[in-house]
């Protein structure tokens, strides 16, 4: 009888809890749509409408937003001088946010560009995120004011900027001025923009090369459009240095479709070209060989000669080398890189590798311990090179009750949380980007474990990737949704790590996610696979609209893993290369003898699948040791990609979209 008064006492006292947060709710429901649609006339500049409904908000959580429309509002409108002190008002009233240094950036444009240099000045040492603009900008205002200097830190921006924003301009033409920048310069920053495929940042270049170097607009649109017939019409005899570099950049541009054709163009045009000009050319076609994995790539490098290579050319070199495991060639390429570029995981490693083949195990040995034990693909595999089996590290303490309430108390979670509450998920990013600015590890795992509970598990697995003493992979790998991705992976006869460490990469389990050409939910299945996928398995009444439905994505997408699988060797590498760019690229970027999974890897053509690839696979490796809690390889799971079928007719799986 007690039991049932108190369950009765119990409801009735949530039924009235119930009623008395109704109004509540009711009232930030309506709030949440004001915000909306203020932002909406924000967006279609509707000045009235938006100034009708924003004093509504005084008080709503996202208020700063409101405020900072209303200001950049005035701050683009060109006939409209604001006042600096609403300005900064705003700036104090809100100190220390993403929306405050975001209109502080808009602000200090909006000096920059009127050359107000001293209220820049006085400024731009507050903002904490300058982009490219920005930093133009400052280095426009210390030239303004005589320092002499700043010729030096412009000088990169020559050859790293090379498509730059309308502010740079004046500090790339003072290197012009100041004679920082000579015809040789010029020229070398057009071929970085043809290697880059930046043909009007290229043709705009061209201005300011001496007028006897200086190609006319109709010139320069041949050799950009129309490459081989401009080289095939060009006159015998010695070239001067415009038609010589013109040349040259005939030849790259021919290279990007057809590299033997090139490679007959620049060997008929022999000693016509200058020995750098020349060995740029080669350098181009040997590069571009090299992406297509033609055999003939590393002759092609050698008849570059000792050419300066940029960094894209010098690591196409090094994939080569390793397809034929020509470590010799893979260490002295490696060495010559820039030491920025050698210093990144993938070139320590492969040096490391290059060191050990050649017998110098101790400077291999050195290089391992540069990146074992970072939780990615080329320290996994650093480890497996100094036999540290990668096991999940010792999970720390979980977040107090304390922590939670202080890193739910931080304004900007708060605000990242509004804005995910309001499906505003790139708001919601960029605000808890900025949240997790100078947090230490257990601010980092109670900001993890805030978001997880509340379902926004990409975000958690942001906060629990920066840790760096205490971790929690549980955290860092999440693993959503068992209750329909154990099963699926079950039926399907797939590695459930695997399928976790392809869906980590996918979407970070984002269950609505969408990219830019059309992929959705968790296993991002484009619409024309996922209706084939579904006819496959004979799933009746499937219409677009499901695709979005947790248990319909897993299913379609795991069943995508297994047919893609077993049309390759059933060797997750490849099948994961097939899951991203297709069964068929990945089935032809084998080689023709045994290829160690790494290099394979390593030597994917599409920058962005070699990338997915590699964390696909290192997700796996710690997935594994989570669900089974032994040890694990990465090399071992990589293992050896068979040699690609010879014969004739249709391979194996080839109808797979």
């Amino acid at each position: 009888m007690f039991e049932l008064i108190t369950k009765r006492l119990s409801t009735a006292s949530l039924l009235a809890l119930t009623i008395l947060l109704a109004p509540a709710a009711h009232a930030a429901a309506i709030d949440d749509e004001r915000f909306l649609a203020a932002r909406d006339a924000f967006r279609l500049g509707d000045r009235a409408r938006f100034e009708r409904i924003a004093p509504e908000l005084q008080g709503y959580e996202l208020e700063a937003y409101v405020d900072s429309w209303r200001l950049s509002a005035q701050l683009s409108d060109q006939k409209e001088n604001i006042d600096p002190a609403t300005v900064r008002a705003f700036l104090n009233r809100n100190d220390k946010s993403y929306v405050a240094d975001k209109l502080r950036g808009d602000w200090l444009k909006l000096l920059g560009k009127g050359q107000r240099w001293s209220e820049f000045d006085a400024e731009f040492p507050q903002l904490v995120q300058a982009d490219q603009e920005l930093a133009c900008y400052a280095l426009q205002s210390r030239r303004a004011r005589g320092d002499a200097t700043v010729g030096n830190d412009a000088l990169p921006l020559w050859f790293s900027l090379l498509e730059p924003p309308d502010p740079c301009y004046p500090v790339l033409e003072a290197l012009i001025t100041d004679k920082r920048v000579l015809a040789d310069e010029v020229w070398a920053r057009i071929r970085r923009q043809f290697e880059a495929n930046k043909m009007a940042a290229a043709r705009y270049t061209m201005n300011y090369l001496p007028p006897s170097q200086t190609p006319d607009g109709k010139l320069a649109e041949t050799v950009i459009d129309r490459p081989l017939p401009w080289l095939l019409k060009l006159p015998g005899g010695t070239l001067p240095r415009m038609q010589r570099e013109l040349a040259a950049l005939a030849v790259q541009r021919i290279a990007r479709n057809d590299v033997r054709q090139a490679a007959e163009q620049l060997t008929r045009l022999g000693d016509r070209l200058q020995p750098a000009e020349r060995g740029w050319a080669w350098s181009q076609i040997a590069w571009k060989a090299a992406q297509k994995h033609m055999p003939e790539a590393l002759d092609w490098f050698a008849r570059a000669g000792d050419v300066s290579l940029s960094d894209e050319a010098a690591q196409w070199k090094v994939r080569a080398a390793l397809r034929v495991q020509d470590w010799a060639l893979v260490r002295a390429t490696i060495e010559q890189m820039s030491p920025a570029l050698a210093a990144q995981p993938d070139w320590t490693y492969w040096l490391g590798r290059a060191y050990r083949a050649g017998g110098r195990a101790d400077e291999a040995a050195a290089l391992f311990l540069r990146i074992s034990g970072q939780p990615s693909f080329y320290g996994n595999l650093a480890d497996d090179e100094l036999s540290r089996p990668i096991v999940a590290p010792p999970r720390a303490a979980a977040p107090t009750r304390e922590e939670l309430a202080q890193a739910a108390a931080n304004p900007g979670v708060q605000r990242a949380l509004a804005f995910f509450r309001l499906n505003l998920r790139f708001e919601g990013t960029r605000e808890w980007s900025w949240a997790l600015r100078g947090m230490s590890d257990r601010e980092l795992l109670a900001a993890s474990e805030l978001a997880q509970r509340a379902g926004i598990y990409d975000r958690a697995i942001a906060a629990a990737d920066r840790t760096k003493t205490e971790h929690d992979y549980a955290l860092r790998y999440l693993a959503p949704f068992g209750d329909q991705v154990r099963p699926a992976a079950k039926n399907q006869a797939l590695d459930d790590a695997w399928v976790y460490g392809l869906m980590r990469q996918e979407s970070r389990f984002i269950t609505n996610a969408k990219s830019t050409v059309g992929a959705s939910g968790l296993m991002q299945l484009m619409p024309a696979t996922a209706r084939w996928v579904a006819k496959k398995i004979g799933l009746r009444d499937y219409h677009p609209g499901q695709v979005n439905d947790t248990e319909t994505n897993v299913l379609l997408g795991t069943s995508y893993m297994r047919l893609v699988l077993e049309s390759l060797d059933n060797h997750p590498v490849l099948a994961s290369a097939a899951y991203n760019a297709g069964p068929g690229r990945a089935r032809n970027w084998r080689a023709d003898r045994p290829l160690e999974g790494a290099i394979y890897a390593e030597t994917i053509p599409f920058s962005e699948t070699r990338d997915y690839v590699k964390k696909v696979m290192s997700n796996a490796v710690y997935y594994s040791a989570l669900f089974d809690g032994k040890p694990q390889s990465l090399k071992k799971r990589l293992g050896v990609i068979p040699p690609r079928t010879g014969g004739e007719g249709r391979e194996k799986g080839e109808e797979l979209p």
